[in-house]
């Protein structure tokens, strides 16, 4: 068997995979949600090079106007390896959770939950840390097969459920404090007629692109005058030397 160097876990890599396996057992997949749910979060994450941009979107559910729009960026070391997605994205969802002020009731993360080779993808992760009712909302399944009835099944168990709209597929799965069938429903009352995503993480979405694209923007800008600026002094000082 010939296995390349690159190819091999890290350090940090082994432990996330520990971490996952011990983390999966305390996945509550029972619903601890209010009477009435009112609020509801969405985040998501965009990159350029070796930067963030996420970007919470809090929505009332009655309506679905949003009530906080809450945005955070900073440098990430992980690149994206599949089944440990929650190595790159984690931080910074849990940084902007930090700066939300509104009190929501359901947390929606772009990305796996139970439906996960280890039971724990990064909406299991972040649930258990925010200790709120979280729902993992997927575009690419990860592990398992679907079955006829859209279930997703994994070792046996049916660990997630297969959405369809406009010919888009979702993957929707358990993250933490909820049960499947409420996840579903949830997700499904979540999304627009037309669109094919859940409306907070499709403004979470949007908006993360559209922070990262203003903040390209700005430092292009910087680049520019700086370049400008050093560009002028070496003209004076040109002038200088021919004036002599």
């Amino acid at each position: 068997m010939n296995i390349k160097l690159e190819q091999m876990p890290s350090k940090i890599e082994f432990q996330t995979i520990k971490l996952q396996k011990e983390l999966s057992k305390k996945v509550i997949s029972k619903n601890f949600l209010p009477k009435k749910i009112k609020t509801v979060c969405g985040v998501d994450v965009s990159y350029k090079e070796n930067f963030a941009f996420c970007t919470a979107i809090i929505m009332n559910t009655s309506n679905l106007n949003i009530q906080e729009t809450v945005r955070f960026s900073q440098k990430v070391s992980h690149p994206y390896i599949p089944g440990l997605f929650m190595l790159r994205e984690s931080e910074p969802i849990l940084n902007v959770l930090k700066k939300v002020k509104t009190d929501f009731d359901i947390l929606l993360i772009d990305g796996h939950g139970k439906l996960h080779p280890r039971l724990c993808g990064i909406a299991c992760y972040i649930g258990i840390l925010a200790n709120k009712p979280t729902i993992g909302v997927a575009k690419k399944i990860l592990c398992g097969t679907v079955k006829a009835d859209s279930k997703v099944e994994y070792n046996g168990k049916i660990l997630g459920f297969e959405l369809k709209n406009n010919k888009k597929k979702i993957y929707v799965s358990v993250g933490h404090k909820i049960n499947l069938k409420s996840a579903i429903i949830i997700v499904k009352q979540l999304i627009l007629e037309g669109k094919w995503y859940p409306e907070p993480l499709r403004l979470a979405d949007s908006d993360s692109k559209i922070f990262k694209n203003d903040f390209c923007k700005v430092k292009n800008q910087k680049s520019n005058n700086t370049t400008h600026t050093k560009l002028g002094k070496y003209t004076k000082a040109t002038d200088s030397i021919s004036k002599v």
